[in-house]
């Protein structure tokens, strides 16, 4: 079983944008810990499976981050459900959840499955807006979300996500000093290496995505993170 704390680096492709065959290649061979596949617009059951099938060439762990019940199938190493914490709505924080399980809960392999607590903390983002979260957070209000993540909710995963934009070191580093246990994981606007040391200073796990789409040697380059903790 493909366990997330293993993973340093992990790159992250939309199934509804598209990506040729050698640029797949070279991110599934870079030496990253893992391949997430999810997006926030137009995630299909048909899009999805045609990209696992494609990833499943190589030997890259592949997660399906869910962002629908349509798009949920057999096939992936691990399955991540994000709770968005910092949103008014219930339904972001556990409500495709209860759904999936009324559904498929007979059936499901829960060893597969790894909530991640989620604050959203670019307004400006597709996901900030569906969700209508909260992106005013001081620091203050993400050390306590930290504590609650790690105290209360007892999630593995805490994924501070500014989706699209490069984030603030600083509050990054807040939500970090409030975890022991819970695994940081960091996205959003990563760009260059210098960006990846930056974030990595402070949490367990990077994920890298639009960059693919637009420069995939600086895309590539962020992998060299890895083993460089400390």
């Amino acid at each position: 079983m493909y366990e997330i704390n293993d993973w340093q680096h992990a790159f992250k492709l939309d199934p509804a944008k598209s990506i040729d065959d050698d640029a797949l290649q070279k991110i599934c061979e870079s030496g990253t810990d893992a391949i997430i596949v999810g997006g926030t617009d137009d995630v299909t059951m048909d899009n999805v499976l045609d990209l696992m099938s494609r990833i499943r060439r190589y030997t890259v762990p592949c997660a399906l981050e869910i962002s629908n019940l349509e798009s949920v199938i057999p096939g992936f190493d691990r399955y991540l459900v994000p709770s968005v914490l910092n949103s008014p709505n219930v339904q972001f924080h556990n409500g495709l959840l209860i759904e999936a399980l009324k559904q498929y809960g007979h059936m499901l392999n829960f060893e597969e499955f790894t909530m991640e607590g989620y604050i959203v903390l670019n307004p400006d983002s597709k996901v900030a807006k569906l969700t209508a979260a909260d992106t005013s957070l001081d620091s203050d209000s993400l050390y306590a979300y930290g504590q609650m993540v790690e105290h209360f909710y007892r999630y593995p995963v805490c994924y501070i996500e500014y989706s699209g934009t490069y984030g603030d070191v600083s509050k990054v580093a807040e939500l970090k000093s409030a975890l022991q246990n819970t695994r940081l994981v960091y996205g959003g606007g990563i760009e260059t290496l210098q960006q990846a040391q930056e974030m990595f200073q402070y949490a367990d796990t990077i994920v890298v995505g639009n960059i693919i789409y637009s420069d995939l040697k600086q895309a590539l380059e962020t992998v060299k993170i890895k083993g460089k903790k400390g």
